[in-house]
């Protein structure tokens, strides 16, 4: 009987080794389970972090261009206000001539706009009315240099505010001072510029 509880010993001797082994190995997984799970989330953190500091520097950077957009389009309305009163101003001058220097202004029209043919030349009321002695004498002049003949229209246009209106055969060319403003207002606006901003 002596050897059958010495066998029971034995046994019981090696599985609590066996035992004790498994248990130990199961810790050791446990152990590098956690550490690997722990390298894991740590990595995944790090991804985080640096995906949010990535979203955060993009979403600085949309908010710094739309401020700057924003700052360059109230910039360039400013300057487009400026330039269109500048360009108001001077239309306001130019209508404030003095009656010689005005009615000199609009030969210097008509030299440019005068075709070689026979036609008709319409001012205002009012300009009709102050024009100077001659002046119509000076407009046939300068229409027959040109190998035309232009005869001033009897009444004047309630339609004109200044300047003047060419008629040849139907067709009318509209030499009024804003006519002429209109025309040449992108030329003007890009000379207004470079003299305030370049």
């Amino acid at each position: 009987m002596a050897g059958l509880e010495k066998i029971k010993s034995q046994i019981l001797d090696e599985a609590k080794e066996t035992a004790n082994a498994k248990i130990e190995d199961a810790k050791a997984q446990a152990e590098q389970m956690k550490t690997q799970a722990q390298a894991e989330g740590a990595a995944q953190a790090e991804q985080i972090l640096k995906k949010s500091e990535t979203e955060v520097a993009a979403q600085k950077e949309r908010v710094k261009s739309a401020i700057d957009l924003q700052r360059r389009t109230r910039l360039l309305e400013a300057k487009q206000e400026m330039i269109a009163e500048i360009i108001g101003k001077a239309y306001e001058k130019v209508i404030s001539l003095a009656p010689d220097e005005y009615y000199q202004m609009l030969l210097s029209i008509l030299e440019a706009y005068v075709l070689p043919q026979e036609g008709e030349i319409y001012f205002s009321v009012k300009d009709l009315e102050n024009m100077p002695v001659g002046f119509g004498k000076e407009i046939e002049e300068i229409a027959l240099a040109k190998g035309g003949k232009l005869t001033v229209a009897g009444a004047g246009r309630d339609n004109i505010d200044n300047g003047f209106i060419l008629a040849y055969g139907g067709i009318e060319e509209n030499c009024t001072i804003r006519a002429m403003f209109d025309a040449k207002r992108d030329e003007l606006a890009d000379i207004v510029h470079r003299m305030l901003f370049v």
